[in-house]
């Protein structure tokens, strides 16, 4: 069930909220409202796939069971046999359902065999909950949180519906509080709301809209063509997976959680580094503390370090797919990682933001082909075109007549992805005189942005997030 679709604006989540709140908490006890929670998310994961209950059923019973097993033998060794235990589980899974076929398809490749393919269906949201499960029992085997003894808690935190399928990541830590002892006000409920529509209109309004030039400038003309065409991807990208975590995050409160942000304006970044602390900041903190600092981090000789940065961002690529071009992409994004942090990061600070922008477009532009290519040659084919090569001209009239069709979306995705418009917003909230006509603006606002997106899915066709393919 797609969060943008009429089916879940106006039968799911109304019917939720309403059974979620009738449900009494005695003593301000959260409960019985986990409860329902949980069998809330259970209905709504098995909408888009329920033979894949008991996949995360089992992958919940696993994390459950080994994470009061590390808590019970913490400070001996049979606690770090807990721990492997839950990682050979949740990994062991994720290798099965994600990457058995690859792996099939090279070794058939190599050695020049038959195996035949396993051509499994991949399980929503295998990816996110996955490692959610893994950095529970991981904190539970560091000490930094208790074991959850109720089984059912622990079963509402990984199935929380608004981030289950493509995150953010939330770790038990985070929600922890939420979980027992939240508490729900109009205020925190009309943030939510507020929030969920922002969502809605980045999804719909731009990264939909985004979606359609996309496809009609894949195989770009021109020079311009195949700029047009990664301005659009990478615009396309960002507000379908912020606006996926902004909804995530509003309904969240709505519901009473308070989830983590998961992207700050990245391409108002000045360099890789800066880009990747703003972008999709769960998935590359949980790599820093249940990767790369469990390997040593940067405490270490200089070439253990190289290598534990190349490892995290080899794992970071094979993460979001199954594809030697994902690979390549996290090796890219590494040693661009490495050249700022060992060459040419203090040069950057120094350099006007007007330039160090730039050369971030630049690396940004061609770590997006290579994350959106169909594989090496494809990927190859188009960074060419990026910089002259395979195209024959600057302009042609198909790619200016789209360009100027297209015009206002991009025009309003460029200022959407900077603060301006959330600086703007603040200022006005701050004004004595605004106040009062931010006080019937601002629902108004939030009413018109949803009858805007209604009518536009009710026009149009299947939309689902790019993040569910990981």
């Amino acid at each position: 069930m797609l969060f943008s679709s009429i089916e879940f604006l106006f039968y799911f989540l109304p019917v939720a909220l309403a059974v979620y709140f009738i449900t009494p908490a005695p003593g301000g006890s959260n409960k019985p409202r986990n409860y329902v929670l949980l069998v809330l998310n259970l209905i709504f994961y098995a909408w888009g796939g329920p033979p894949y209950l008991l996949l995360m059923g089992a992958q919940m019973l696993s994390g459950w069971g080994f994470g009061l097993l590390a808590e019970r033998w913490r400070g001996k060794r049979r606690a770090r046999a807990a721990l492997i235990g839950s990682i050979v589980v949740g990994i062991g899974c994720l290798m099965y359902f994600k990457y058995a076929d690859f792996f099939l398809t090279n070794i058939n490749a190599l050695f020049r065999t038959s195996i035949p393919l396993l051509k499994l269906a991949l399980p929503l949201g295998i990816s996110f909950y996955t490692f959610q499960v893994l950095s529970y029992v991981f904190d539970v085997y560091m000490g930094k949180i208790k074991a959850q003894r109720d089984f059912g808690v622990l079963c509402a935190y990984v199935t929380l519906f608004p981030q289950l399928i493509a995150g953010p990541i939330v770790r038990y830590a985070d929600v922890e509080r939420d979980l027992i002892h939240r508490k729900h006000s109009p205020a925190l409920f009309a943030e939510g709301a507020r929030r969920l529509a922002i969502g809605l209109g980045k999804k719909v309004l731009i990264a939909n809209v985004l979606a359609e030039l996309v496809k009609i400038c894949q195989n770009p003309a021109s020079l311009l063509g195949a700029w047009l065409y990664l301005f659009a991807f990478a615009f396309q990208l960002y507000f379908d997976f912020s606006g996926y975590s902004d909804m995530a995050i509003g309904m969240g409160k709505m519901f009473g959680f308070r989830l983590l942000e998961n992207f700050n304006y990245p391409y108002t970044a000045k360099s890789v580094t800066d880009f990747w602390r703003r972008w999709h900041i769960s998935m590359s903190s949980w790599f820093r503390d249940y990767v790369y600092i469990p390997l040593g981090g940067n405490r270490v000789k200089l070439p253990r370090h190289i290598f534990n940065i190349m490892v995290v961002w080899l794992l970071t690529g094979f993460w979001h797919g199954a594809g030697w071009n994902f690979m390549a992409w996290g090796v890219y994004f590494g040693l661009l990682l490495l050249f700022e942090k060992f060459f040419f990061g203090r040069i950057l600070d120094k350099l006007p933001r007007i330039v160090s922008h730039i050369y971030l477009i630049l690396c940004v532009a061609v770590g997006w082909t290579l994350f959106d290519a169909a594989g090496f040659g494809d990927a190859a084919s188009r960074i060419a075109c990026l910089f002259g090569a395979g195209v024959g001209q600057l302009t042609d009239p198909g790619t200016l007549y789209y360009l100027r069709s297209y015009a206002v979306p991009l025009l309003v995705a460029a200022v959407g992805c900077t603060p301006l418009p959330s600086r703007l917003a603040r200022k006005l909230a701050k004004s004595k005189k605004s106040g009062p006509v931010l006080t019937v603006l601002e629902p108004l606002t939030v009413v018109v942005l949803l009858a805007a997106v209604t009518a536009y899915l009710v026009d149009g066709s299947f939309n689902p997030f790019i993040y569910f393919r990981f």
